[in-house]
């Protein structure tokens, strides 16, 4: 029996498909859990940690970069419609009768696009710090913005964008991740370009950054079990916004770390791995 592939161990690899490539890595075996990254991220963005922990639960670990960034090939945008495309198409080619969607940030408006666009093939929606469709109970906060369109990011800036800096234990996580990230070495995916991606963000707080009312209709219709994973402190995409949709989404569960940030899997990356493991063990469609 082979040993399995770690996170900072996995190739990269391509499929050819819809005129462009796309790369990606797996890792694990088991139902595929296809990851969507965030906002400036790539594949090398995730904790490895995380990673691993999830292809552990028995998943086959999918992580991607999108079009046109990263090592995949084609135009780039951050238009979340679009970027759908992607986790679609790759499923396609992986030849993935099912899947869990998840996503992180942009990359979980990302996953929620794909439910709405192609249910059939999902059978758990996993959706890390994002926001639900429509508008908002409590804004974003103006540090993100300062701190996400900067050209490169200090270890003390990430800590404000991902974790919680009033909090040691927070601030402790966050040294722990960034140094489990840099391990890997080789084999390491591109930096989105800071312009292109500031461009695409704008200046200051969005009153309703996920105009999609379709989408939120189908998250109301959907009997597909729909986690969501957040920080208490989310200074782009706050936890209230979803808790605000009690009684509208009859799928969703919520799962809120205290004195936690925007990267709540990074802060926790065994127990939210775990629980994401247990949620698709135990949930079902309806």
């Amino acid at each position: 029996m082979s040993a399995p592939i770690h996170a900072i161990q996995a190739p990269n690899q391509y499929v050819e498909v819809n005129n462009r490539k796309l790369a990606y890595r797996s890792m694990g075996a088991g139902r595929a859990i296809i990851l969507c990254c965030r906002f400036r991220g790539n594949m090398d963005s995730w904790d490895p940690e995380f990673l691993d922990t999830l292809a552990g639960q028995g998943f086959r670990v999918i992580t991607f970069d999108y079009s046109g960034l990263g090592l995949s090939g084609g135009t780039p945008t951050y238009n979340p419609l679009q970027m759908s495309s992607d986790p679609l198409d790759l499923a396609a080619a992986l030849g993935l009768e099912q899947a869990v969607i998840a996503g992180w940030s942009l990359g979980g408006i990302v996953a929620q696009v794909v439910l709405a666009r192609q249910p059939a093939w999902l059978t758990h929606a996993v959706l890390i710090a994002t926001t639900p469709p429509g508008p908002l109970a409590k804004p974003a906060e103006q540090l993100f913005y300062d701190l996400a369109r900067m050209e490169e990011n200090t270890l003390e800036d990430e800590t404000a964008l991902f974790f919680e800096p009033a909090s040691p234990r927070s601030r402790e996580a966050a040294s722990r991740s960034a140094a489990r990230i840099a391990a890997r070495h080789a084999e390491r995916s591109v930096p989105v370009p800071a312009a292109w991606a500031a461009s695409n963000i704008g200046d200051k707080p969005n009153p309703q950054p996920f105009p999609a009312p379709q989408v939120l209709e189908a998250l109301k219709r959907t009997s597909i079990p729909l986690l969501h994973i957040g920080g208490d402190h989310d200074i782009i995409f706050p936890v209230e916004n979803w808790y605000a949709l009690n009684g509208q989404l009859p799928t969703l569960e919520l799962l809120t770390y205290p004195s936690a940030g925007h990267g709540p899997q990074h802060q926790h990356p065994r127990a939210a791995a775990d629980y994401i493991g247990s949620f698709v063990r135990n949930t079902g469609a309806a």
